[in-house]
């Protein structure tokens, strides 16, 4: 009896019209790496598209072959999403085309584009989209997970500056959603990850900034607490222009203080500035008074340098994972757990993240998008980072004993691309009140879970009568 991947190989092979890849091929080994190297995979086939009817092809023969199927365009997904075991890899990696309408300020950016791709174009005409921090990131899985970074506060979140999406459902059929066409799909699209189709076009709305600018210092000892207090009172009146981002980590070789080893707890801030440069110039120079900070810089800097600055700091190919959560106060008792797990951490590449939301993406009402609540503004993303395999259980450890400690004191809530692959039962928390729409708009576009290689929404079990909203013609 034929195996069910030789079959399925065999009758893709026979009318994909785009790369495919097998573990035979040369190609393969790197093809098949993802940016987490703790989510290895080795996928039966990768399906190399260049255009959207070669989406339509794989996902119909896959389908057919009840064959797992993951959706990669950056490979970028924490949980390694991006690929899986014995399944197909569906490669967005061929469709990077981006087109910019300067007039509009839109941009017509192709499925499998990188946040690099988004902000090479944009950036030759002055516009911005507001984006994650990574610029290897891919974009799709960024926005319709949500996305924030360092223009969120002033433009709002990914998601909120989606026009339009063009994806290809689970029946492989073409769909767009956007505010006027099946607005239950575009609504679900904003927040609610890969779970509905692949999305082949976004429709993104730009806006004008072409240099920020950018604060950064390094806090030692007794003051790294001191100056945690005072961003967590003094970020919930805080304009708009201002992004200011904590971690707490273990100071690098280049930052230690005199006399200091190369490994003492220390924590690391960076300011961005988005408007005035003058009025931007008072708030640095207040952040960077306090708790005594060395190594300190205030520069204007691209927002194409802003954009990459982190690349080096996240490489392909380390090991990550993560536990995340919000805050709707920060006490001083959180604050504690975290300075005294600084004393413990594994890898000096591990983190402690503390971000703010509030600003633009907090003026959007809590019923306009699928992303879940943003009632709690600070956001702490314990990020393990490190190299060997050997090392896993002892970081993976470090992150999980921090998260039990400061769960209790969290609002509910997880943003879903800040989840590790183990937190199945923590979908639910992340789309709190918006659950069953959620799963209604999935039962009605992928009644079998055919994309179900996510932070998944399962539809329910019984689909029959589901009708489709009114598709293109």
């Amino acid at each position: 009896m034929e195996d069910n991947t030789e079959s399925f190989a065999r009758e893709l092979k026979a009318v994909f019209k785009g790369e495919l890849l097998f573990p035979t091929d040369t190609d393969y080994p790197e093809a098949r790496r993802v940016w987490n190297a703790l989510a290895d995979r080795n996928p039966a086939v990768i399906a190399r598209c260049r255009k959207i009817s070669d989406v339509q092809t794989a996902i119909r023969v896959a389908s057919a072959a009840c064959m797992p199927t993951a959706v990669r365009c950056g490979g970028h997904s924490l949980a390694g999403f991006g690929s899986c075991d014995n399944g197909l890899v569906l490669d967005l990696s061929g469709m990077r085309g981006i087109l910019i309408d300067e007039n509009s300020r839109r941009a017509y950016a192709q499925g499998g584009c990188l946040l690099s791709t988004i902000d090479t174009a944009t950036q030759k005409v002055g516009l911005a989209f507001p984006a994650g921090v990574v610029s290897h990131t891919g974009a799709a899985g960024l926005i319709l997970g949500g996305g924030t970074g360092w223009l969120t506060r002033r433009f709002g979140m990914s998601c909120d500056n989606v026009e339009r999406f063009t994806l290809v459902a689970a029946d492989a059929s073409i769909v767009r959603a956007s505010a006027r066409e099946n607005a239950e799909l575009f609504w679900a699209l904003r927040g609610g990850g890969g779970n509905f189709g692949v999305v082949t076009q976004f429709v993104l709305k730009l806006h004008p900034l072409a240099s920020v600018l950018l604060g950064s210092g390094i806090c030692g000892g007794e003051g790294i607490s001191g100056v945690v207090r005072h961003w967590r009172d003094f970020m919930p009146e805080a304009p708009d222009d201002l992004k200011w981002n904590l971690s707490l980590q273990l100071s690098r070789e280049s930052t230690a203080r005199p006399g200091q080893g190369h490994h003492e707890p220390a924590l690391a801030e960076t300011i961005a500035w988005l408007g005035d440069k003058t009025s931007g110039g008072h708030y640095l120079n207040h952040i960077l008074s306090i708790g005594n900070p060395t190594h300190v810089k205030r520069e204007t800097v691209s927002l194409t340098e802003l954009q990459t600055m982190a690349d080096q700091e996240f490489p392909r190919g380390r090991r990550y994972y993560t536990k995340s959560g919000y805050f709707g106060t920060l006490d001083d008792d959180s604050i504690g757990q975290m300075m005294e797990a600084l004393a413990s951490i594994p890898s000096p590449s591990s983190q402690i993240e503390l971000a703010y939301l509030g600003g633009a993406a907090a003026r959007v009402g809590p019923s306009e998008a699928a992303f879940g609540s943003r009632a709690a503004p600070y956001i702490v993303n314990i990020l393990g980072s490190w190299e060997q395999a050997s090392a896993d259980a002892e970081n993976i450890g470090w992150v999980r004993t921090l998260f039990a400690k400061l769960r209790p004191a969290m609002a509910p809530g997880v943003y879903i691309n800040f989840m590790s692959g183990d937190e199945e039962d923590r979908v639910q928390e992340a789309y709190q009140g918006h659950w069953r729409r959620l799963v209604a708009i999935k039962t009605h576009y992928d009644p079998g879970n055919f994309f179900r290689l996510n932070q998944n929404i399962p539809p329910r079990r019984s689909s029959s009568g589901t009708r489709r909203e009114k598709q293109p013609d």
